[in-house]
């Protein structure tokens, strides 16, 4: 697995029926992911689930994926 980079900026644009997302990082590489609106709402859910979490002392690093 690649190591965490540091996000720099996310874009994103309908393609059709789906959902482009442009993920830049600081190191200046791009990842780009072609989602559903489901696959939207179900990451803007867990978004707000994040932000609205209170932040824990010492953890650090990304979550492991479901």
């Amino acid at each position: 697995m690649r190591p965490t980079q540091k996000l720099a900026r996310i874009l994103a644009v309908r393609v059709g029926e789906e959902i482009e997302l442009a993920i830049a990082t600081e190191r200046g590489e791009t990842l780009k992911v072609l989602a559903s609106s489901d696959q939207i709402d179900m990451l803007v859910d867990e978004l707000e689930d994040v932000l609205n979490s209170p932040s824990e002392p010492g953890t650090s690093g990304p979550p492991e994926a479901a």
